[in-house]
């Protein structure tokens, strides 16, 4: 745990188990239940691949069960080539960091200045 300009982040270790349906997503909620968590920070090693293939519906999935406990969440690491795969998901990615409940980004470092100078 850290916090950022009073959000406290729970930071998810990348070798940990990885989220590939709505289910893990509740597991992981599950795990943080009790604690004062503002944002998950999840590295992108700990999505399945079809979480970055919006066809296959698994990321809404997990978003959406973020979504519905009011958990915001930060999918941490290089997306680059997830986006130059996919026009839908460089859309995606776009407007999620438009918003406030869903973020992309690179490194803890683009985090913290996000957090830092919203």
């Amino acid at each position: 745990m850290m916090t950022v300009n009073d959000v406290s982040l729970a930071v998810c270790a990348a070798d940990g188990p990885a989220l590939a349906r709505d289910t893990d997503a509740t597991d992981l909620l599950g795990e943080l239940w009790g604690q004062d968590v503002g944002m998950i920070v999840i590295p992108t090693a700990r999505f399945a691949d079809d979480f970055f293939v919006l066809s296959t519906r698994v990321a809404g999935e997990i978003v959406q069960k973020f979504v519905n406990y009011r958990m915001r969440v930060v999918v941490l690491g290089d997306m680059a080539e997830h986006i130059a795969r996919s026009e839908a998901m460089a859309s995606f990615v776009r407007e999620s960091n438009r918003g406030t409940h869903l973020w992309f980004v690179p490194t803890l470092d683009d985090l913290t200045e996000r957090l830092n100078h919203p």
